[in-house]
């Protein structure tokens, strides 16, 4: 049949956007299909609560592994601030003390973090780890828009064989107890591993060295920077850069069947033909489209996510126990709520073990402290602030075939009971009311993110990460660029990619390059 166009993308995800670009710019005709009314996927801006003139990162909030040279290829126009303050940690044993790490000030946090562990030499343990990691941000980052390197070549170019294999052969443990002596420190570093993972310290399986990997390369330096305007602003810029290289765009068009032939169909009749297809989709949607379709698709194994995302807009920042910090710094980073290495371990003990963790570990930041702009003048002017919490160890099976709001209530209840343990004060005392009378907070579960955006388990990776390196170099241009799909003709533009994962645009950019090589072929 007749194609009706180059390239049909499945989803108007952000990594779709930056894909239909790129297409757009090489001449070819692109179309993307999407199930909502509008595009970004999970890379979105709303305003939660009725009245109330606060916009929201709602799902996904900060920024590390967008590459500079999409930025500059697609003309994006977005700023991303960098954050003074790196973390605040307060120990879970005594809370009137903490760890501020300010990256303009090497001293204050070599003074904190004596204070707080006991132990004079931890500061320089951890900035030693850090020195040992950095170069693994340099030999990797490079590479994730270039065709997949081998195994053998990023080490060579990392040159340190005794990380390489701390890092990629033994369990993360291992590296973050032989770097640092005390649990709280520890758990700063471990946390990098479980963000939207459920594993643990010593999971043989690496799923939180893979985790790590991803989180401490971004950029090149491994910081995480806050969008000016919001999450949205992102993607809306990829919206534009898209329509600018003349992608169509359709919305509610609800992808209900991939052919092998190319053949997309929607839920309203309307069928589009590609010479490609791209998914934006997760492989496990896009493998039941497939079958669907009549095709066959590879096996693909259902995933499943590990967190919960509270939301809160407030009044004023709360009060800490601890006095020589002032909350303005102690949010402005990451701030860490009960995790300590042992915390986390344990908190994943539970979890597996049916229950949701108390105290479940967490990791705040103020969002609008860095970018006021997301806050209307009047909430600017009442000196409101936004709040974001991200709890870790909360896999999809205990919020999964629940009661939704039940299990929504039982997981805000113990985030916020364990951020109140470190307040000197409740959160809820804080909150602002919206007009209507209720508080503004609100908890995005697994569960919601499977009903709201399709993504099964709740999984923000959309399955399990993969090393951003192959074993051996191989010939097809939808293997070398990681964006193969087990289906010809069907390439993973999304999460599902290798290198795949967090707002990125690179699964989005690598599935381009691989299409346009087989197009022009």
């Amino acid at each position: 049949m007749t194609p009706t166009h180059d390239v049909v993308i499945i989803g108007g995800g952000h990594n779709a956007l930056v894909a239909a670009a790129y297409l757009g710019r090489a001449g070819r005709s692109v179309v993307i299909l999407e199930r909502l009314a509008h595009l970004g996927g999970a890379a979105v801006s709303e305003r939660p609560w009725a009245g109330v003139d606060a916009s929201l990162s709602r799902y996904s909030y900060l920024v590390s592994l967008l590459p500079r040279r999409i930025v500059d290829d697609l003309g994006l126009r977005v700023e991303l601030r960098r954050r003074r303050y790196s973390s605040y940690t307060p120990d879970p044993a005594d809370p009137s003390r903490g760890v501020l790490v300010d990256t303009q000030d090497a001293a204050a946090t070599a003074r904190s973090m004596t204070a707080t562990t006991g132990d004079p030499e931890e500061a320089s343990r951890y900035r030693d780890l850090l020195t040992r990691l950095a170069p693994l941000a340099t030999a990797v980052f490079p590479t994730m828009t270039e065709p997949l390197p081998t195994a053998a070549t990023v080490r060579a170019r990392l040159g340190d064989d005794e990380l390489w294999e701390q890092v990629t052969e033994r369990p993360l443990g291992e590296l973050v107890r032989a770097s640092l002596l005390t649990d709280l420190m520890r758990g700063v570093a471990l946390t990098d591993g479980l963000i939207g993972t459920s594993s643990w310290s010593d999971d043989p399986s690496l799923a939180q060295n893979r985790c790590f990997l991803y989180h401490v390369i971004g950029g090149g330096t491994g910081d995480w920077d806050v969008p000016v305007g919001g999450m949205g602003r992102v993607s809306a810029e990829m919206e534009r850069a898209a329509r600018e290289a003349g992608a169509e765009v359709r919305t509610r068009a609800e992808v209900t069947s991939v052919s092998p032939d190319g053949e997309v169909r929607c839920a309203d009749g309307r069928v589009v033909r590609g010479r490609l297809v791209l998914s934006g989709v997760g492989a496990a949607v896009l493998a039941d489209l497939v079958t669907a379709g009549g095709g066959e698709a590879s096996a693909v194994s259902r995933p499943a996510g590990a967190q919960v995302k509270v939301n809160m807009l407030l009044r004023r920042l709360p009060r800490l126990r601890d006095t020589s910090v002032a909350p303005e710094a102690a949010f402005a980073g990451t701030f860490h709520v009960n995790e300590r290495m042992s915390d986390l371990d344990a908190a994943y003990a539970t979890a597996r073990a049916g229950r949701v963790p108390d105290p479940l570990p967490a990791e705040i930041y103020c969002h609008s402290l860095t970018d006021p702009s997301i806050l209307g003048p009047e909430l600017r002017s009442a000196g409101a602030q936004t709040l974001t919490l991200f709890g870790l160890q909360v896999p999809h099976a205990l919020v999964t075939g629940r009661d939704a709001a039940g299990a929504r209530d039982e997981v805000q209840s113990a985030a916020i009971r364990s951020l109140n343990a470190v307040l000197d004060e409740p959160i809820e005392d804080c909150l602002w009311i919206a007009p209507d009378g209720s508080p503004c907070i609100e908890a995005r579960t697994t569960d919601d993110l499977e009903r709201s955006l399709g993504m099964v388990g709740g999984d923000i990776f959309h399955g399990p990460l993969s090393w951003p390196w192959l074993d051996d170099a191989p010939d097809a241009a939808p293997a070398r660029w990681g964006v193969a799909s087990g289906v010809d003709g069907v390439l993973l533009c999304g999460s599902s990619a290798v290198r795949g994962g967090a707002v990125s645009g690179i699964g989005g950019h690598n599935a381009a390059m691989a299409a346009r090589e087989l197009l022009e072929a």
